[in-house]
């Protein structure tokens, strides 16, 4: 049975912090729908309302750009292990940029991740916590090494200079904020 929260308490807040990956999905009023996987150690509770997520390179940047749009966004934590467990925060979201003041504020929550574009702030409206029974039952072998290697062996300038060309815009054409600051 699904139940609400107005804010995230401490059994959350633990749930949280043991999963090795989340998913973030967020909407404009027109266009695609983004739901993408993330992980490493890039999520974190800054309060039981407020948390971030550390952005890192990729092929797109629709997160970016449908916050700038719409600002909605949504985030999943499931369990895979013994005890079936869904976690849902509703809120709205907002980017901060690599090299803004916001981002070098609030870059020290995370570890220094090589590819990090930006931290993406969740005010946290309300939480839904649901059965996740049939979620599977996995083990993890390890978080993936390939999107370090390959921000490390590019070099903070050429990923900036792809992020200007690559992440400025939507797959359906909407800006993003990236677009806006990285010169």
């Amino acid at each position: 049975m699904a139940e609400f929260f107005g804010a995230l308490n401490e059994e959350h807040i633990d749930f949280i912090s043991r999963q090795p990956m989340f998913f973030v999905a967020t909407a404009a009023a027109d266009g695609r729908i983004n739901l993408s996987p993330k992980g490493d150690d890039t999520f974190r509770v800054i309060n039981q309302n407020r948390c971030a997520f550390l952005n890192l390179s990729g092929s797109g940047n629709e997160t970016d750009a449908h916050l700038k749009r719409d600002g909605r966004i949504t985030v999943m934590f499931n369990s895979f292990d013994k005890k079936p467990l869904i976690l849902r925060l509703y809120g709205r979201g907002s980017c901060a940029v690599y090299g803004s003041p916001a981002f070098e504020e609030s870059k020290a929550l995370f570890p220094d991740i090589p590819g990090a574009r930006q931290i993406i702030f969740i005010d946290v409206e309300s939480v839904q916590t649901s059965c996740g029974f049939a979620v599977p039952e996995m083990e993890l072998v390890r978080q993936r090494p390939v999107l370090r290697r390959y921000a490390e062996a590019k070099g903070q300038e050429a990923l900036a200079e792809g992020w200007r060309t690559k992440n400025v815009q939507s797959i359906d054409g909407f800006d993003t904020v990236l677009g806006e600051t990285v010169k």
